[in-house]
């Protein structure tokens, strides 16, 4: 249950672990350890960790691929095994945001239709194509850069920064409803969004190095800006499948972008 009680003092490690936790909560479906608060201050703070969280589904995902890899199974199975793991691992969490935000936007009339569609559980055809497109991408991209170290550092990476990518897309917007767990939530305060940012670009450019670091990065940050100007002309703002569409749409970019540059190599 969200409050809005006042985090209690604490040291660094503590804050930082407290974060974590939060994020592995609200991200994933690793069953966490967790008797604090849970209020909105609480999740406004975790934001910063999510880079962090996004690292560990990445590196799932990279112990998958090594894995088939080591049983011969070849780049494009892997691949499809990677893919399901960091899906499995998030609850497809983002894939089913992406889903509901296509079929509102393609569905919908105008603004009260297309939100009424990606309140519904139900998944249109619209989201069948984005999902079954998106994920053939993601797949092919891993088979493309093929080579199991690569894929490792590439997922950790891609996974890392796509996350940091929604708070960047929610300080470029206000949220669609009056309700509802992302307007509850409220927008990142810009010290914790200036951490998530610092903590993916560390990580992109310690992976992947200057140049793809760079890449991966800017990419990130131009699908960001796109699905929040979408969603601005076509919700008035972010709603949680917004949130998932952002990811989703860093997360494949950024892989089409590395196996076009693992391409060129």
């Amino acid at each position: 249950m969200l409050t809005d009680l006042p985090p209690p003092k604490e040291n660094l490690a503590t804050a930082w672990m407290r974060d974590l936790k939060i994020a592995m909560i609200f991200f994933t479906r690793v069953p966490v350890a967790y008797d604090g608060a849970l209020g909105l201050p609480e999740l406004k703070r975790a934001w910063r960790a999510v880079p962090l969280v996004g690292a560990v589904i990445g590196a799932v995902g990279a112990g998958v691929y090594a894995a088939a890899h080591r049983l011969g199974l070849g780049p494009t199975i892997a691949a499809v095994l990677a893919v399901m793991a960091t899906t499995l691992l998030t609850g497809a969490l983002h894939e089913d945001g992406l889903a509901d935000f296509v079929d509102g936007g393609g569905g919908g009339r105008d603004r009260a239709g297309r939100l009424e569609i990606m309140r519904d559980s139900r998944i249109g055809t619209y989201g069948v194509l984005a999902l079954g497109f998106t994920g053939a991408l993601r797949i092919a991209a891993l088979a493309t850069i093929a080579a199991p170290y690569a894929v490792a550092v590439v997922l950790i990476a891609v996974h890392a920064v796509s996350r940091a990518a929604i708070p960047l897309a929610m300080t470029r917007m206000d949220p669609a409803r009056g309700d509802g767990l992302a307007a509850d939530a409220g927008k990142p305060a810009p010290t914790t969004l200036a951490i998530a940012l610092g903590l993916a670009a560390v990580l992109a450019l310690g992976l992947l190095g200057g140049v793809a670091g760079a890449c991966v990065l800017l990419v990130a940050c131009m699908a960001a800006m796109i699905v929040a100007a979408v969603a601005r002309r076509l919700v008035g703002g972010y709603t949680g499948d917004v949130l998932g569409a952002v990811e989703q749409a860093a997360e494949v970019s950024i892989l089409v972008a590395l196996a076009g540059l693992s391409g060129a190599t």
